[in-house]
């Protein structure tokens, strides 16, 4: 799983797996999830992502992580 966050545009793209999406879904105003050729979620894209979630602090918990790369 990836965060991307872009502050020029103010928007969170949440990568939830490496496979291209084929579909979009906007389930909210400013809120689109991707699906894959299989219809499984892949991306969470976030627009005016400072007024919808906390982006200045992230918590992991309980993860099964078996490497943790900061960019």
């Amino acid at each position: 799983m990836k965060l991307n966050y872009d502050p020029a545009t103010d928007s969170l793209y949440i990568h939830l797996a490496e496979r291209p999406s084929v579909e979009s879904d906007e389930v909210t105003t400013g809120v689109v999830l991707d699906y894959d050729a299989d219809g499984a979620l892949v991306g969470i894209d976030i627009q005016n992502a400072s007024a919808r979630a906390e982006i200045d602090r992230l918590v992991a918990e309980h993860l099964p992580l078996t490497t943790l790369d900061a960019a």
